[in-house]
């Protein structure tokens, strides 16, 4: 049983206004459906709620960020997963939304509850979306990111590839060019990476290298690459130069 786990960033699923992009949804949705005619069980990180909430009701006059991004995540989500549903059903899929905070992460009786869940959804065929429960999620029970969220839950599962898309090719070599392979055990690569975030998302390159490194120590061969470009999941498993991978200590699975 194949397993993989995909990211998808907020600066993947919005235009540069911040409203989502409903192209991407669905060649996101297509390529996941390609993956499970081929054998694959995956499980989709989604950011993408705030981006939604702001969708519809616009720029609240909230002065809280924290209650605005409650709020807006609150309205978003519904919106964000009847998108999902309407495309993946297109395709007779089912799609399940699961809401996870850190202490869900945490040994004991909540992770095997996480656990459990995404076994059952999983053995029924069915697609688990994935996102940080916001609405409840402050301060210190928040995920640095939805890449440490997509990392946690490649390992909660088993998965054999983790794949973080955000808007870039990759990791950057001082060259400008994107480092296409990072050997098990190599650092070299860090000191190529950019600090700054970009876009509307609440991580950066930085925390998306330490994930892909903490998932390749895991076992789990993991990929950054560009999400808005075209079938770059399917690029990517085909074997074709994109990205930038982050072997495991045995190598390509």
């Amino acid at each position: 049983m194949k397993r993989i786990v995909i990211k998808v960033g907020t600066n993947v699923l919005t235009r540069h206004d911040g409203m989502l992009d409903k192209l991407i949804f669905r060649q996101v949705v297509v390529q996941l459906v390609k993956l499970i005619q081929a054998g694959w069980h995956p499980v989709l990180v989604s950011s993408g709620a705030v981006g939604a909430g702001r969708s519809i009701i616009g720029e609240s006059g909230i002065t809280s960020e924290a209650i605005r991004r409650q709020v807006l995540s609150a309205v978003g989500q519904t919106s964000l997963m009847k998108r999902y549903f309407e495309l993946f059903i297109e395709y007779d899929i089912v799609c399940a939304q699961v809401l996870t905070t850190k202490e869900d992460f945490a040994e004991g009786e909540h992770y095997q509850n996480m656990i459990n869940c995404f076994e059952g959804l999983i053995g029924q065929g069915i697609v688990p979306i994935v996102n940080e429960n916001d609405v409840v999620s402050l301060t210190e029970l928040m995920f640095t990111d939805n890449d440490e969220l997509a990392g946690l839950t490649a390992s909660m599962i088993g998965a054999d590839k983790l794949i973080i898309l955000s808007n870039v090719d990759g990791v950057y070599d001082d060259a400008g060019q994107v480092i296409g392979l990072v050997p098990f055990g190599d650092n070299a690569h860090r000191k190529h990476i950019s600090v700054e975030k970009s876009g509307m998302g609440r991580g950066g390159m930085h925390s998306k290298v330490d994930i892909a490194t903490r998932a390749a120590e895991g076992g789990i061969e993991t990929f950054i690459a560009n999400g808005k470009q075209d079938n770059i999941v399917l690029d990517i498993l085909s074997g074709s130069a994109v990205g930038t991978r982050f072997a495991t200590k045995e190598g390509i699975k």
